[in-house]
């Protein structure tokens, strides 16, 4: 009885066996089908598809674009001449960039010197080449090359700072700062410095507009050189709900501001003692090279007396978003770090009013931002260090007075918020401006969240570059007034247009606009 049951036992794991290996190999030969049919698909697929399937960061231009190629041949050769473009490369670096970082060095820092510096064993790999056939200069070739290095290079600063502090610093190219000897916390402030000053002086070294002219035969090649097209005005206006930096108080805020971060078109503005919603309202010039490349960059600081400023924020506006002539009006917000914006806490907005004037335009709009000077020797006089020969605007062209009338209609209010315990809220308007003690304001609405008032009030201002309208709307009661919210605004586009009529957002309010009406009638 035991063998027969033996033996069946062993007959259904056999079978079971054979079924289970019959199984297992149309399973086999399913999978080699369906691989086939997906490496067969892929010889099919297209750039189209594939843009589909990755993102762009994932594949080479060469892949994509038809007119980029391969370099593989130069990759080779690179590899072997690397050590020797090392050697020279490393000495052409420390020679020229340190001239470069003294320039940039902050008054903290009394030196910035090279102690080691190599660029590693790794050669770099040109990943794709392209030639540019459209916007490149008459009689010229422009390439367009794409790099890729993980590289190990080792880049030694020493540095020494005015309180007799020595620290050499390991800069790596991903901007990270390793302590070699010394304590880099020992001054506040001192990480922020070092990084910025090697920042600035790394971008504006190596990236455009810079241009590099190799005479290979003697001869004078100035007018190859890049030249200023234009001016940008910028108005610092304003930021609200910064970071506060003091553990008592406030912050005092300043800021920096740059089209290029070179040390003498840096323009630096006032510091506004313990306050999270600075209003500057002034105005800055700066010669631009190329608007469609070119960004100007905010950075806004927490003022420490003796110590390193600590950064708040900073911000960048692209100068190809501007239409030259036309003042662009704009809020940015502000971010810890303009090249891995991972950062999501709020650290405040800025308020700032552009505008770019290229040189030689025939027609362009009045300017609000230049008082009672003819444009061409406004914009002149502030490029002359950058270029004596610069092409400036015509002469026949001259900037409005801004000496003037300002009339201001005040118009309605929109969805205003409940005040009242009755639902409801008994507005007013009080107008302001801030260089003056003048002050009017309207009549009460009573039980009204969308007022309308069509006042008319007029205003004579002496420098309507540097004042500012202040508009407020109250709640009138009996036993006094609350203050529902305001805003604040320039002149510089009323100076500008003639008039503007707008809704202007009430600060300080869960809801709200004010509509008004502005007119500006110039007296010369």
């Amino acid at each position: 009885m035991s063998f027969f049951s033996g033996m069946i036992i062993g007959m259904s794991i056999g079978i079971g066996m054979i079924v289970a290996y019959a199984r297992y190999q149309n399973l086999r030969s399913s999978r080699r089908s369906k691989l086939a049919y997906t490496v067969a698909a892929f010889a099919r697929m297209t750039v189209e598809d594939s843009r589909k399937l990755l993102p762009a960061e994932f594949y080479p231009s060469w892949v994509v674009f038809s007119q980029s190629q391969k370099v593989t041949w130069l990759n080779l050769q690179l590899e072997k001449i690397w050590p020797y473009v090392d050697e020279a490369a490393s000495e052409v670096i420390r020679s020229s960039v340190e001239p470069i970082l003294e320039q940039y060095r902050p008054a903290i820092l009394s030196s910035l010197k090279f102690s080691k510096l190599t660029l590693g064993t790794v050669a770099p790999q040109f990943t794709g080449i392209s030639i540019l056939e459209e916007g490149g200069e008459p009689g010229s070739v422009t390439m367009e090359m794409e790099m890729q290095w993980d590289g190990n290079p080792n880049i030694v600063l020493d540095i020494n700072t005015r309180v007799g502090v020595a620290l050499p610093i390991q800069k790596k190219l991903d901007f990270t700062l390793k302590v070699i000897g010394g304590e880099l916390s020992a001054i506040p402030g001192i990480s922020d410095a070092i990084e910025e000053t090697i920042r600035d002086a790394i971008e504006d070294s190596i990236m455009w507009p810079v241009r590099k002219i190799v005479a290979i035969v003697p001869g004078d090649y100035s007018d190859l050189e890049v030249k200023p097209v234009g001016t940008l005005e910028v108005k610092l206006v304003q930021a609200k709900e910064l970071t506060n930096k003091d553990v008592i108080g406030k912050s005092d805020p300043f800021a920096v501001l740059f089209v290029r971060p070179l040390r003498d078109r840096m323009k630096t503005s006032k510091t506004i003692d313990n306050q999270l919603n600075p209003v500057w309202n002034e105005h800055f010039e700066f010669p631009v090279e190329d608007p469609l490349t070119q960004h100007l960059t905010i950075r806004i600081f927490d003022d420490e007396g003796v110590q390193a400023a600590e950064l708040i924020g900073c911000a960048q506006v692209a100068l190809r978003q501007l239409e030259p002539g036309k003042v662009k009006d704009v809020w940015l917000k502000l971010v810890k770090d303009l090249e891995i914006q991972r950062d999501t806490k709020n650290r405040g907005r800025v308020h700032l009013e552009l505008l770019y004037c290229p040189y030689g335009t025939k027609s362009r709009s009045k300017s609000a931002f230049s008082p009672d000077i003819e444009l061409d020797k406004g914009i002149k006089a502030g490029t002359n260090e950058a270029n004596d020969n610069a092409p400036t605007i015509s002469t026949s062209q001259k900037a409005v007075s801004t000496r003037g009338v300002l009339t201001v209609i005040v118009v309605a209010a929109e969805n205003l918020p409940v005040v009242d315990l009755m639902g409801k809220a008994d507005p007013f308007v009080v107008l302001k401006m801030k260089k003056s003690d003048k002050k009017v304001k309207t009549k009460v609405i009573y039980e009204n969240l969308n007022p309308v008032w069509n006042q008319t009030f007029d205003f004579l201002i002496e420098d309507a570059l540097h004042d500012m309208l202040i508009a407020e709307v109250w709640d009138h009661d009996t036993f006094g007034k609350e203050k529902i919210g305001s805003c604040l605004m320039t002149l510089t586009r009323v100076v500008s247009e003639g008039q503007v009529q707008e809704s202007f957002p009430l600060d300080g309010a869960k809801s709200g606009k004010l509509v008004l009406h502005l007119k500006w009638k110039p007296q010369i």
